[in-house]
């Protein structure tokens, strides 16, 4: 047995599929299934049952569990090894939604690549549901996810309450509301009410912030207009900047395109049952991870992040004075 049959083992284990496995691993299929063939003539005995379709046998299950401790130790002990003769090198594995990732990586990386030049990053962009398996099977060293359950093998560090605002533009609001509009905007900037904007045309999400919302919705027994429905809530803030429909936007993103938002466009936080609606944005890591110097310096940025955005308050009114509102309100 060596340690590279084991790591190939653990990797066809989780595709349970010969030629993904072995595209995945940048090998030819008969590399992969010599060193599986090495490892059962090792323990005696067979891995994998190979029809109807590939899949573990009961001993391959036991071993799976060897080599995931194996596997891990490994990576410790490189990093380990790493720190011990200062060679501030190796690999860092993250992974966050898309979205997310293009918010804090251009915050955090500069400073961490010129910290520690040498060491190689591999990011994942994959949905909440996706990421926790990933961390667990060791893929990745570390995940942003939302609103996940605390789980046994994994050490949870809050990052922030994401806040979820409404946004309007002044014409769409005024053109809905009339002279109403400036005493909605009063009353909602300390926290907004969907049923006070039922006349609002609305993008619809149909994603995990989507869902949050729609309860919004049904709390208050009104059916939103769509304008637009998408699982992609950048499509939302696109529409709303252009003043077509209001949207939803949460205060990490709307910070990351505070620089972006017309002047004219109303930000309202999002009241849900009298309490501010927010998403939960965790990082989660194993346990029984080795944290090198670097993966510590790299977590030290993440948290100075998350916590420098949860300081911002977006929300904001644009006011506009009786005599001009014909005027200022419609640019």
């Amino acid at each position: 047995m060596d340690l590279t049959s084991l790591y190939y083992f653990s990797e066809l284990a989780k595709d349970l599929h010969m030629t993904r496995t072995a595209n995945r691993l940048f090998i030819s299929q008969q590399t992969l299934s010599n060193h599986i063939q090495r490892l059962e003539d090792y323990y005696g005995t067979k891995l994998f049952h190979r029809k109807p379709v590939l899949s573990l046998t009961t001993a391959g299950e036991f071993v799976l569990d060897f080599a995931d401790v194996v596997n891990k130790e490994q990576v410790n002990l490189k990093d380990i090894l790493s720190d011990i003769a200062r060679q501030e090198r190796g690999v860092l594995r993250f992974g966050a939604s898309a979205l997310r990732l293009n918010m804090c990586l251009p915050a955090i990386l500069p400073k961490f690549t010129a910290r520690y030049p040498n060491v190689e990053l591999h990011i994942t962009d994959t949905v909440t549901a996706r990421l926790e398996p990933l961390v667990l099977d060791g893929t990745l060293d570390f995940a942003v996810t939302l609103n996940g359950e605390e789980h046994p093998r994994l050490v949870t560090h809050q990052l922030m309450d994401d806040q979820v605002y409404l946004c309007v533009a002044e014409s769409l609001l005024q053109s809905c509301y009339g002279d109403a509009a400036q005493e909605l905007k009063e009353k909602s900037i300390a926290g907004a009410d969907v049923k006070d904007f039922s006349k609002l045309p609305f993008c619809i999400f149909e994603n995990r912030m989507g869902r949050q919302i729609n309860q919004c919705f049904e709390a208050a027994n009104i059916v939103p207009r769509a304008y637009i429905t998408s699982t992609y809530t950048q499509v939302g803030t696109t529409v709303c900047f252009q003043r077509l429909a209001a949207c939803f936007i949460s205060q990490m993103s709307l910070v990351s395109q505070q620089r972006d938002i017309p002047a004219d466009v109303n930000i309202f936080p999002l009241y849900y049952k009298g309490q501010p609606l927010t998403q939960r944005l965790s990082l989660i890591r194993m346990k029984d991870r080795y944290l090198s110097h670097y993966s510590k310096f790299f977590l030290e940025q993440l948290f100075q992040y998350f916590d420098d955005v949860e300081r911002v308050r977006m929300e904001r009114i644009m006011s506009c004075r009786v005599e001009e509102k014909a005027m200022s309100c419609k640019d």
